[in-house]
């Protein structure tokens, strides 16, 4: 994956991960009335101050998107090459090179909304803001005002969900084929169908 993030923004990024990954793990292991933010915050290595820089409660930690770890993401998939189509942008970004870490993060979510129900509503906003900003990425990579045409729209919504059900069908189905090889066959299905004339 290219990555030409400034150092601020990779640090934010890391930071959002270690506190995010902390916070499914503790609740994964005692259920989410059974962990504090004080020992997120331990177990990620940072202040309980750190923690409210970037999440406002527990439960956003778990699913949520701190808007500059969104204006990074953005940022990658703005910085991709520009002869990249933008679901080649958008793949690049979603599957990095290290598939484990991405499957763990997302088999996590996954399992702790199946336990914790009350997280959904969280998780669903926290896509309809990654939208958001990507559509505005997109639009830029396009050369396109994302107001007046709903393309770039319609290719990061049909994006976020081919992510999304290809993760739950492989967390569903065993892990028996590579998840890079999963997104790769849902993207391709995908970069045909958007190209698919009436």
């Amino acid at each position: 994956m290219v990555t030409t993030l400034d150092r601020r923004s990779r640090h934010k990024l890391a930071t959002f991960r270690a506190i995010a990954g902390a916070a499914r793990e503790l609740t994964l292991a005692r259920g989410l009335d059974g962990v504090t933010i004080e020992e997120i915050a331990d177990a990620a290595g940072v202040s309980p101050r750190t923690f409210f820089n970037y999440f406002s409660c527990k439960e956003e930690a778990i699913v949520g998107v701190e808007p500059a770890v969104l204006a990074a993401i953005a940022e990658e998939v703005e910085a991709r090459p520009a002869d990249e189509p933008p679901l080649t942008a958008l793949f690049a970004v979603f599957v990095p090179e290290d598939e484990s870490a991405l499957a763990r993060r997302w088999m996590l979510r996954t399992e702790l909304m199946r336990r914790h129900p009350q997280l959904l509503p969280r998780h669903m906003a926290a896509l309809v803001d990654l939208e958001l900003a990507l559509t505005g990425a997109v639009a830029t990579r396009m050369g396109l005002d994302p107001v007046a045409d709903p393309r770039p729209r319609l290719i990061v919504s049909s994006a976020v969900a081919a992510f999304r059900s290809t993760m739950e069908w492989w967390h569903d189905s065993g892990q028996e084929v590579a998840l890079g090889d999963a997104m790769r066959t849902a993207f391709d299905s995908l970069a045909r169908g958007l190209q698919a004339r009436p």
